[in-house]
């Protein structure tokens, strides 16, 4: 086996990639601040709460030590909801290279990569697409894009990944990657809307379509690469978290589209409904600095309740007309 490769982060996603890095020929330490729960992962060699049916081989060890999980590596992969995010990095060593794989903004609404940096990072990268943990963990076909400022890094990361059953490329576009996957979450909450209210499949391909255009003005005055919106970490993860079961995003649109709010809050069945709060970051932002957000901010006001779904539809059937690519 190769190098050691931290998970920090025990959650589905941080399980699939500790497996993912033993099929490329790594060893993975999984860790999880639960003592408790690093206990039972390493008897039972299977994540029955958040990655159930996906064994843990023998080169994944499992611990609750910090120290003992990122000691000797070059990089960690950094897997806690991004509200969790802050403290974590706070507890690591800065020469430590960092990995975010959370799709969510810092708590000011800023983003991870600068709230990384402004730690003392100086080796940050990102790692998004559209990644299921439920299909990465069993070895399904997908791909992935880690993006850095820093080629060795994300050449590293790349490394550790990429197996027959997982393409991992690079990108230099941080900002783009980045927030491709911030953005994404909040509009396949838009689609699970559509879903609960039965509105169709017109209205789905419609609310997806002006969803990317939404993202692409959002990314690109932000600094991304248009380029990159079109991409795995814009398009192709838009695609599959607007479509799919495995979709936590999208689930909970539906179910608030059905008059379920027990979505609404930090975490919903121990899982981590990202877009839920960053609606309502990225819509403060946009009101804030005067940038039309318009799918953003429906959401935003019918997960706070301020808007009831119908509404919701009702504003953004209701806009002023314009040209397609106008806006």
């Amino acid at each position: 086996m190769g190098l050691k490769v931290p998970v920090l982060g025990a959650g589905g996603w941080g399980t699939a990639l500790a497996v993912t890095a033993t099929r490329a020929g790594r060893e993975a330490a999984l860790w999880t601040r639960r003592a408790d729960f690093a206990a039972r992962l390493a008897a039972e060699r299977e994540n029955r709460e958040y990655l159930p049916g996906v064994p843990l081989p023998e080169e994944v060890s499992v611990t609750p030590d910090l120290g003992r999980a990122v000691a000797g590596a070059s990089f960690a992969l950094i897997v806690v909801p991004s509200v969790g995010v802050p403290d974590l990095l706070a507890a690591l060593p800065r020469e430590l290279g960092v990995v975010l794989c959370a799709k969510g903004l810092a708590p000011d609404g800023g983003r991870l990569t600068d709230l990384a940096r402004g730690l003392g990072f100086a080796r940050v990268a990102v790692l998004s697409g559209p990644n299921h943990a439920e299909e990465i963990g069993r070895g399904l076909p997908a791909a992935t894009v880690v993006a850095s400022t820093d080629p060795a890094l994300a050449g590293e990361v790349q490394a550790a990944l990429l197996s027959p059953s997982l393409r991992v490329y690079t990108s230099s576009d941080v900002v783009g990657v980045e927030l491709g996957g911030v953005l994404k979450n909040v509009i396949a909450l838009a689609a699970g809307l559509v879903d609960g209210l039965n509105l169709g499949d017109n209205a789905k391909a419609a609310l997806m379509t002006r969803g990317l255009r939404e993202m692409s003005r959002y990314l690109v005055s932000q600094g991304a690469h248009e380029d990159t919106v079109y991409g795995l970490s814009g398009l192709g993860d838009l695609v599959a978290t607007a479509t799919s079961r495995h979709s936590r995003n999208r689930a909970a649109g539906e179910a608030i589209a059905r008059g379920d709010r027990s979505f609404i809050g930090p975490q919903q069945g121990g899982k981590v409904v990202e877009g839920l709060r960053t609606a309502g970051l990225l819509d403060a932002w946009a009101s804030a600095h005067g940038h039309d957000l318009p799918i953003v901010r429906a959401v935003a006001k019918v997960a706070s309740g301020e808007w009831t779904p119908d509404a919701g539809v009702v504003s953004l059937m209701g806009r002023d007309a314009k040209a397609e690519l106008e806006g």
